[in-house]
């Protein structure tokens, strides 16, 4: 499998791919080790997280710049994400023993009775993880699944293998046994292999399309299976605001990681009252950024990850064009080694096209005037997706009563694109099923036994 530098075109590395039989052979042994990591307390399993986060803090430089190098991600970036990770694992730290912790229910004395719930670990899961945010989206998962006491077998994207086994081997230079732990190296062949494996669990994260067919084929063998998957993301801009200000935020909201989120910005709803400024003050805003070497410190716009998805950013200009769209902005492939689109704001868009309708993940966003509130929650809820979406608006209240008749999983109020450890993240219809982070995303990993205890 070769590892390439999406920003130049060349080639990072060569890495032997696991295939059917090698990955059989990787599920055996988790299976057999299991047992004994589950059989240690909460509180030795957390001491290996501890050491981790000390040793991702150590290693921090090395690990932006190799997943800078693998994915096109701005190196300020990529630090970002690595800094994000140690509160991230801290919160983990901080509340998975009492999330674990079992549970007395009841308690009769009379009736000599108890009754108590306990949280048992699945037993071995498959992780089937991400290239956008691979430390933010990989320890959603693997973190508190060993924490659990789940062994793990872990694929990363092949778009970021590399960080994958820095991951794997952090993980176990700070405790976590080998066979607890193990990453598997591969294409969509291999993640094929690893999903026909008898395991207690699926997690996964990417796309809509693999997400069904996962859903399709683990549904018969009544096993869990979590799928996090895309989003076309609203932002609605209430004529209350400051145009400059809200446009500001909202530009980084959609170009942040080259627009390579699932929550990123996909697209934008304005007031007819405030729509041309806030337009004009958008496009101003993102002139600004700096494309270039994903390496370079000033750099803001890096490369696209995946080549293949050009195609998907191209198809969707030339069809908003043909049916009026106005180009405010890009729309082009970059013409430089690498994988490049230029950053792109179209306007006067309606859902007849791709590009309101069909998730983009890069540099791209289309901007629609509305008339009202309602008219802005239509818009809104007219998508296949229900991941995030947001209100920018001095009134509290006014946001409040349009983000309660909005269908997602996260809602916002003058913010966007933004993940918090302490609430769960989730999304609804073709976003995926299942959740991670916050206290439910400790305990999705386990199975609730009940226990009826009489003297």
């Amino acid at each position: 499998m070769k590892i390439m530098n999406p920003a130049t075109g060349g080639l990072l590395s060569e890495i032997a791919s696991d295939g059917g039989k090698a990955v059989r052979v990787k599920y055996e042994r988790a299976r057999a080790a299991q047992p004994a990591w589950a059989a240690l307390s909460v509180r030795r399993r957390l001491d290996t997280i501890r050491k981790f986060r000390e040793r991702v803090i150590a290693m921090q430089d090395t690990l932006a710049r190799t997943l800078t190098d693998e994915v096109g991600k701005p190196i300020r970036q990529s630090r970002n994400e690595l800094n994000g990770l140690a509160g991230r694992l801290d919160f983990f730290i901080a509340e998975s023993a009492r999330a674990l912790r079992d549970e007395t229910v009841l308690a009769d004395p009379q009736q000599k009775l108890e009754e108590r719930i306990s949280h048992e670990p699945l037993g071995v899961v498959a992780n089937v993880s991400a290239w956008n945010y691979p430390y933010f989206v990989g320890s959603n998962v693997f973190v508190p699944a060993l924490v659990a006491g789940n062994a793990v077998l872990y694929k990363p994207s092949e778009f970021a293998t590399l960080t994958g086994l820095h991951i794997a081997a952090l993980l176990h230079e700070s405790g976590v046994p080998e066979d607890v732990f193990i990453a598997v190296v591969g294409e969509g062949a291999t993640g094929a292999a690893l999903l026909r494996q008898p395991v207690d669990g699926v997690f996964f994260t990417g796309s809509y399309g693999t997400g069904a067919k996962i859903a399709a084929s683990t549904g018969g063998r009544m096993i869990k299976a979590q799928l996090e998957l895309g989003g076309k993301d609203p932002i609605y801009v209430c004529d209350d605001v400051d145009a400059a200000t809200a446009a500001a935020a909202v530009a980084d909201g959609a170009f942040y990681n080259t627009g390579q989120s699932c929550c990123s910005v996909e697209r934008i709803y304005v007031h007819e009252a405030i729509h041309d400024a806030f337009v004009a003050a958008f496009v101003a805003e993102v002139k600004r950024y700096a494309i270039g070497d994903p390496q370079d410190e000033a750099t803001y716009i890096g490369a696209i990850t995946r080549k293949a998805q050009l195609d998907v950013l191209r198809r969707q200009v030339a069809d908003a064009v043909k049916k009026g769209a106005k180009l405010a902005l890009g729309g082009t492939k970059l013409k430089r080694k690498g994988n490049w689109f230029a950053p792109t704001v179209l306007t006067d868009v309606d859902h007849s096209m791709l590009v309101m309708r069909e998730e983009s993940f890069g540099p791209i966003i289309g901007i629609q005037a509305v008339a009202d509130d309602d008219a802005a929650i239509d818009q809104m809820n007219d998508t296949e997706y229900g991941l995030t979406a947001g209100v920018y608006s001095r009134d509290e209240k006014r946001a409040r009563r349009i983000l309660k008749r909005v269908d997602a999983g996260t809602v916002y109020w003058n913010c966007c694109d933004r993940v918090s450890p302490r609430l769960p993240w989730s999304g609804i219809k073709h976003s995926g099923i299942g959740l991670t982070l916050s206290t439910y995303g400790i305990q999705t990993f386990t199975r609730p036994k009940a226990w009826h205890l009489k003297a």
